[in-house]
């Protein structure tokens, strides 16, 4: 006797969440530093970040040696809408901050996500 299961239309996607950056203060110094610490990021989910634009700006970097040096590669996605949603992607996530010298003060994060 054979025995056959046919599962048609099954659907294994994993719900994905949605995370305000730096939660009630936002995109701002002093703020993001510890932000991520404790949290599980997967791939997929989505980073809002909120930020004064006169202030701030979110530059998604694709190399941790742009990361490390602040510097926006060509190629960098820069948003500047101030309410920016950015879905994560499998590995590293790196973004920064290209005005004032914010980056180089300290507004940058790496997100990793599974």
């Amino acid at each position: 006797m054979v025995f056959a299961l046919i599962f048609s239309n099954i659907n294994l996607s994993v719900g994905h969440r949605k995370y305000t950056v730096g939660d009630d203060n936002g995109w701002d110094l002093n703020v993001i530093t510890n932000w991520a610490k404790g949290k599980t990021f997967n791939a997929g989910d989505i980073l809002e970040f909120k930020y004064n634009t006169a202030e701030h700006n979110v530059v998604v970097l694709k190399r941790r040696q742009d990361f490390e040096n602040c510097n926006v590669a060509s190629g960098s996605k820069i948003y500047d809408t101030g309410r920016d949603p950015i879905k994560l992607k499998r590995g590293y996530n790196y973004f920064i901050c290209s005005k004032y010298n914010h980056c180089g003060g300290g507004l940058k994060m790496k997100i990793y996500a599974n």
